[in-house]
């Protein structure tokens, strides 16, 4: 018995013991908790319950140089339902009223939807996808339907939105306007007008501090943001929405026509340096086109016949020939270095004088009066060439610019062939946008201007910078020069490979080109023809210059020549822009057709075009979506403040006055 009471004594001990040093540990962990990681604690307290919060900044617009909205930023919004949200008698009262509403909106049947959302409610679903990139006219209308209108926790609908970017004019120049994106990496990456321009486009966010509340709700602990966002500026490009829907749909014609590989075509101002238009067009797996690469600004290549400009304006310069010296074709072939040097024409042109032979584009002709006149001293022409800018980039805000390729005598690859090669564009390599700057110093009595597709950054109705022409070249040539040259210009056209382009209601100048491509490889086998055209128009008082360049036509019909095949299109684009008046604002898709409301939700611009007779509700919608929307309905906005729209000058549902000032009172 005592030893039972002894035992039972010293196991009461051991567990007083173990409750001793139990308490002590918590009292250090207590003491650690408090004072040694205190301020750990505290912060990952604060942390969960209270943090800020990013506010986005409103993205800047894109708009043509006639105003019209070329890239904008809307909001889309996607409705999904927690079928365990709504109580029993609520789901039963209005399931029935809220799928006939569902139907209309979505053209599909009641009775489908109604069992999906049935089927929901059975299965205990709380994330069911109801409708999808919704513009914010259609959210609301949603968002009031029975059922829905009890709100996310007496209805059950999630809404949830995002922002995209929308071309209203569609697929047109949508690879100048380009775009911006982030990638899986966490860097930002882009093209075009959009990622060029970013830091004017895309604001600063601002920031808000918030505190966690009941049911996982986030509340403002403050009446005013911490940082306060700063929305994007607008940019102003040089691109006329009417020149661009000629140049796109003359080139597209001209592809389809000849199943051609790629294409592109630059208009640009005479005097200003302002591309107007700039379409470049690749050929898909089906057969159709669409804006893949920047075809006119990266894709340097041999010229072919265009280059003889570069002949033609150095020999004169340097006054070593003149117009009037007479060649001998030499039965249109001729030999250098064991390689032959052939004109298009069999037999050749006889004896004809050097602005003949440039008219008629005589490679014998202009090879011998380059190879003749700079034989001994080759640098001589090649720093010509140099002094024109055609070896070095045009430096460009935009990425991926080709980059030009001109031999230099002092080069190790340089050979007995470099000068005469080049005296008819092969051996060098030019991208179409070089070649047509050039061209346009001519038309521009010789001051080279750099090409722009930006003309000004604004802030509502304020100007932030404007971006002046910039010449890169005040005098490329002297004046007597250019005077000869333009004659000659005109006269190809006139009398000479462009010919079939001539109208004697419309004076136009320029140069055709065919050149051969991948000659050397696979035996030859790969080879096939580039056809351009570049010039300007009118010829006696150039306004715009224009280049058309097309990769890989056809040659079944043996009609690949830049007169053929490029040169309709220039002239297309020429007698368009001063014969014909737009008579519509809508421009076509790709296949030439007009967006249809039924089947077309790419197009923004055209769905509201069509679907606003009366003044929208903006309230709640940020101001820029806001502004966007009305200017879109043909309404003049003015906005004060920053941030959502909380008063509207004009109330909804009154009729829609073209050009009438609505004000916005954004907070």
């Amino acid at each position: 018995m005592a030893l039972e009471d002894k035992y039972i004594s010293y196991r009461t001990y051991l567990v007083a013991v173990f409750i001793f040093l139990m308490a002590i540990a918590i009292a250090v962990k207590l003491t650690n908790i408090q004072w040694v990681d205190g301020d750990h604690y505290r912060h990952l307290a604060k942390e969960r319950t209270v943090k800020n919060f990013v506010i986005p900044a409103n993205k800047g617009n894109i708009y043509s140089a006639d105003g019209s909205l070329l890239a904008t930023s809307i909001p889309n919004y996607v409705i999904r339902f927690d079928a365990v949200a709504p109580k029993t008698e609520a789901f039963e009262k209005n399931i029935k009223s809220l799928s006939d509403s569902l139907s209309f909106v979505l053209r599909r049947s009641s009775s489908s939807i109604q069992n999906e959302l049935r089927r929901a409610r059975v299965h205990k679903s709380r994330y069911l996808l109801v409708a999808q990139d919704l513009s914010y006219t259609e959210y609301m209308k949603i968002k009031g339907f029975p059922l829905f209108n009890l709100g996310a926790y007496k209805g059950g609908i999630i809404v949830e939105q995002k922002t995209i970017r929308e071309h209203p004019i569609g697929k047109i120049a949508e690879r100048t306007i380009g775009y911006e994106r982030k990638m899986p990496e966490g860097y930002s990456d882009g093209k075009g007008i959009e990622w060029a321009y970013s830091k004017y486009l895309n604001g600063k966010d601002g920031k808000i501090l918030k505190q966690k509340i009941a049911k996982g709700q986030w509340k403002p602990i403050r009446d005013v943001n911490e940082v306060e966002p700063q929305d994007g500026y607008d940019v102003i490009s040089t691109i006329d929405v009417y020149i661009q829907d000629i140049a796109h749909h003359a080139l597209l014609k001209q592809l389809e026509e000849y199943q051609a590989d790629h294409g592109c075509v630059v208009v640009m101002e005479t005097k200003t340096g302002h591309i107007k238009a700039i379409s470049n067009l690749g050929r898909a797996n089906d057969g159709s086109y669409y804006e893949t690469t920047n075809y006119a600004y990266a894709e340097s290549h041999e010229p072919g016949s265009t280059f003889k400009l570069v002949d033609l304006m150095t020999i004169l310069e340097d006054k070593v020939a003149d117009t009037s010296t007479v060649y001998d074709s030499h039965g249109g072939e001729i030999t250098y270095s064991g390689r032959k040097v052939r004109d298009s024409h069999e037999g050749g042109y006889g004896k004809i004088s050097l602005a003949r032979g440039f008219e008629v584009s005589s490679n014998t002709v202009m090879v011998q009066a380059v190879y003749n006149n700079y034989k001994n001293n080759p640098s001589k022409f090649v720093n010509h060439i140099n002094s024109y800018g055609l070896n070095k980039k045009l430096g460009l805000i935009f990425k991926g610019e080709g980059a030009p390729f001109i031999p230099q005598p002092k080069d190790k690859n340089w050979s007995n062939l470099s000068l005469p090669w080049m005296a008819f564009g092969y051996g060098v390599s030019v991208t179409p946008l070089q070649t047509l700057t050039y061209y346009n110093a001519v038309a521009n009595n010789g001051v080279m201007v750099k090409p722009q597709l930006v003309s000004e950054i604004k802030a509502w109705n304020k100007t932030i910078k404007k971006f002046n022409t910039e010449v890169i070249n005040p005098r490329i040539c002297s004046p007597e020069t250019i005077l000869k040259l333009k004659a000659v210009l005109a006269n190809v056209v006139k009398k000479g490979t462009g010919s079939k382009l001539y109208s004697k209601d419309f004076p136009m100048a320029g140069k055709t080109g065919t050149a051969q491509a991948n000659y050397a490889t696979n035996g030859g086998k790969d080879k096939h023809y580039v056809s351009s055209f570049v010039g300007y128009f009118p010829a006696d008082n150039p306004k715009y210059s224009c280049i058309v360049v097309v990769h890989k036509p056809n040659t079944a019909n043996n009609d690949y020549y830049g007169a053929d095949v490029a040169g309709p299109v220039f002239k297309r684009i020429a007698q368009k822009i001063y014969t014909d008046t737009p008579s519509t604002n809508v421009i076509k898709k790709l296949d030439g057709s007009i967006p249809k409301q039924d089947n077309d939700y790419n197009s923004y611009f055209v769905k509201n075009q069509k679907e606003y007779r009366y003044i929208p509700n903006v309230r709640g919608m940020s101001g820029m979506d806001a502004v966007a929307l009305l200017e879109n309905l043909g309404m003049k906005v003015k906005a004060v403040g920053v941030g959502k729209v909380k008063k509207q000058s004009i109330q909804a549902g009154q009729n829609i006055v073209k050009n009438s000032i609505i004000l916005l009172e954004l907070s």
